[in-house]
């Protein structure tokens, strides 16, 4: 299956990631335009054999060790697009569009992937094109969700959205979930309506080591760590034991932070 983990800079779906990673799911299609470490732990951890994304590494510290030595060792294939190649596609999926139409590609990385072109009817332009980009599920962590499945953002949106209404199926992760009628008046923060949804779980700190605007901050700590862990194959290998697969479900994980991590998160302190 083809699966996105959807979310920019914050509400990254770790959760879901992880328990991918429990169930251990494998030959799985990985998209996001900007994986970071979810998907380096997924990699890690076998459950992927391709990745399609515009950007990869680790915010603001530097690569993701698990990914390149999947990708230098054959475990992984890739197709790398811009940020604006990566969006289109999904745009094309969600318009139900067998391709979107591009400018002319400003980088040569249309040479390491499937690129057409198509004369443009009324103007006669060669004009490039990108192919629709439609995952069979789409996984989103938001902060809000109400009983009915509609889910509310606040923050960057990203390409959380078109990932989601490209998708088969969307699933989706919330901090809280509150009764059906209670964001009525908050429109502007709706990302998606439930009848589009299929699904909705309340997960707290769904989106840890990532942050949840308004609610917690990034664990920048762990993203420091995280080279560390990954640059050595068997170091990463009893990480993914202790944290992912020696935890049952996201509460023993949780549990397993601690309570006074948890709390400097949520109020914004220095934390190592």
């Amino acid at each position: 299956m083809t699966i996105y983990l959807a979310g920019f800079s914050h509400l990254i779906p770790f959760a879901a990631g992880h328990e991918l990673i429990r169930q251990r799911r494998q030959h799985l299609t990985l998209c996001r335009a900007t994986p970071d470490l979810v998907y380096d732990q997924m990699i890690a951890a076998g459950v992927a054999n391709r990745v399609v994304f515009s950007y990869a590494g680790n915010p603001g510290v530097g690569l993701l060790p698990a990914f390149r030595r999947a990708v230098e060792t054959g475990q992984i294939a890739i197709d790398e697009y811009t940020h604006f190649e990566m969006v289109a596609r999904l745009e094309a999926g969600a318009a139900g569009l067998p391709f979107w139409p591009l400018r002319s590609p400003a980088t040569d990385l249309a040479s390491y992937h499937a690129h057409h072109t198509v004369v443009c009817p009324y103007t006669g332009e060669e004009i490039s094109t990108v192919p629709a980009l439609v995952p069979d599920v789409t996984v989103v962590h938001v902060q809000a969700a109400d009983e009915q499945g509609n889910l509310y953002v606040e923050g960057l949106v990203g390409e959380m959205r078109e990932a989601a209404l490209a998708a088969r199926i969307v699933l989706a992760t919330a901090e809280k979930i509150y009764p059906a009628g209670s964001f009525r008046s908050a429109r502007s923060s709706l990302l998606l309506p439930g009848f589009r949804v299929s699904a909705v779980a309340a997960v707290p700190f769904g989106a840890h080591p990532s942050y949840a605007a308004g609610l917690y901050e990034r664990d920048s700590a762990f993203y420091q760590a995280w080279t560390a862990i990954a640059r050595d194959a068997e170091y990463c290998q009893r990480w993914l034991e202790e944290w992912i697969y020696g935890t049952e479900n996201h509460q023993e994980y949780l549990a397993k932070l601690g309570q006074q991590k948890l709390d400097m998160l949520q109020m914004g302190e220095p934390h190592e």
